[in-house]
Parts: C-alpha cells; sequence; structure tokens
C-alpha cells in the first residue's frame, strides 16, 4: 500500500521548499502507571538542502526525534509530513517503504554486513527495491568512488577502517537518491582525524544540495552544519544558524 499524501488542510501549511514539517510533536512512553515524556509538544521546519544537527545531552529527547524523522518510530501526538507525506499516519508497512525510497541512514556503529565486500553492502537497499544487477554495480561503484573508496570496491567492511566503514555507510545511504540524509552520531566510534574526513564529505554532500539532518551531542561535530536545533527535556531550548 502507497504512502499516505497530505490532505488539503495540511498542504496549506506546508511549503513547496519544505523537506521537512514537525508539528506539536509528542512522545510519551507508558511502562505501567509510570509515564516519561520524551518530546514535549515540538514544532521546526527543514527547508530542501538544509544541513541541520539536532544538538542535545543524554536523556535529552534527541534519540527519540531522530527515530521518528527515520520513519523508525511513531509520535503519540502531533504530525511529520517528508517530503509531502504524512508519516505520522502510516503503518509498519508503509513505514519501510518510505525509508527505503525517501531516508538514506548513516549510523554511529556503520550496521554493515561484516565479511561481505563494500559493494555488496552498497548494493543492500537497491536489492530490496528490486532494481537490476548492472544498475545496482554502477551506481555502487559510483558512490563508493564519491566517498574515496574507489579502490576498496572488493574489499571485505572487516578490512577497513572505522573511517572507511562509514564512508561505506555514507555511500550505501545515498544509493536510493534519498530525500533526507539521516546521521545518527556518525563520528561516535571514529578517530578525530577520521571525522573531519567524514564531515567533510557531508559539507561537499550538502553542497550539491543533498538535505542532511544530523543527531549529535558533540558541539564541535555539530558546528559543522548550518543551523542547530538545540533541544533538552524533551523540547527545542534553541534554534540558531552557524555561520562558517
Amino acid at each position: 500500500m502507497g504512502a499516505l499524501a497530505v490532505d488539503k488542510g495540511e498542504m496549506s501549511e506546508f511549503r513547496g521548499d519544505n523537506m521537512i514539517k514537525v508539528s506539536k510533536l509528542s512522545k510519551i512512553y507508558s511502562i505501567g502507571e509510570v509515564k516519561t515524556i520524551a518530546l514535549d509538544n515540538v514544532s521546526f521546519q527543514i527547508d530542501k538542502g538544509e544541513y541541520v544537527a539536532i544538538m542535545g545531552p543524554s536523556g535529552s529527547g534527541k534519540s527519540t526525534l531522530m527515530h521518528i524523522l527515520g520513519a523508525l518510530d511513531q509520535p503519540t501526538s502531533g504530525q511529520y509530513i517528508l517530503s509531502g507525506e504524512n508519516v505520522s499516519k502510516l503503518d509498519e508497512d508503509q513505514l519501510a517503504d518510505i525509508r527505503n525510497r525517501k531516508i538514506g541512514f548513516v549510523f554511529q556503529s556503520y550496521n554493515l554486513l561484516p565479511r561481505t565486500t563494500t559493494m555488496q553492502n552498497v548494493m543492500l537497499p537497491m536489492s530490496y527495491a528490486g532494481i537490476e544487477k548492472e544498475k545496482k554495480l554502477e551506481t555502487a561503484k559510483k558512490y563508493l568512488e564519491m566517498v574515496g573508496l574507489g579502490n576498496r570496491l572488493l574489499h571485505t567492511t572487516n578490512q577497513l577502517s572505522g573511517g572507511q566503514q562509514q564512508r561505506v555507510a555514507i555511500a550505501r545511504a545515498l544509493v536510493m537518491n534519498p530525500a533526507i540524509l539521516l546521521a545518527d552520531e556518525p563520528t561516535g566510534n571514529i578517530a578525530s582525524a577520521q571525522a573531519e574526513e567524514i564531515m567533510s564529505i557531508f559539507e561537499k554532500l550538502n553542497n550539491q544540495g543533498h538535505t542532511i539532518v544530523m543527531i549529535t551531542h558533540e558541539p564541535d561535530i555539530a558546528k559543522h552544519a548550518k543551523r542547530i536545533i538545540h533541544i533538552r527535556d524533551g523540547k527545542i531550548e534553541k534554534d540558531e544558524k552557524i555561520k562558517h
């Protein structure tokens, strides 16, 4: 079943340059009679081509927000519209579909298949989408070359450094031409010199027009973005533009 389109009432608030519109979003976890408010009435918009860091300490709600933005979880209330589709009303199958079509994920732990080549890892989303083999090979090679791994096409992931593995993850995130690139603590497991290399790749991708949303708790990493949304205790504390 296809994803739900935005209805006319919602579309009136959704500008053409909005890639993301979050409106009065809340997430409440209930364990028995104990309720924990992870997100509390959060609203913001991200335009196409923006590079935004969502920053906050542990327990601030940023991971919960990342899961909702990534269509990995649903809000308790409120609305999340991604590229014209109301994600907050989708069922599990529709969420899986929108994840593969519109969201490129880059995780802290890379989430690569071990003892599998870089090409095979990068081709995986295309395999789920039923893309023909020749096109998969061509696209995977293109993006691995883009992230500087053209000489590592047949290396297995356990033969690569942490920084190289994250580059493979970035290439894999890009092959379906997603609406947004969603990076969750992308430099958390790599050395600082390699972290700078990963940040330079994100900067290059953003300059090419990619919309990037990065979750981080590190101020030095967040400052690579062009805008930082600070979240604390489930609420937006500050939303600031960054001058470079």
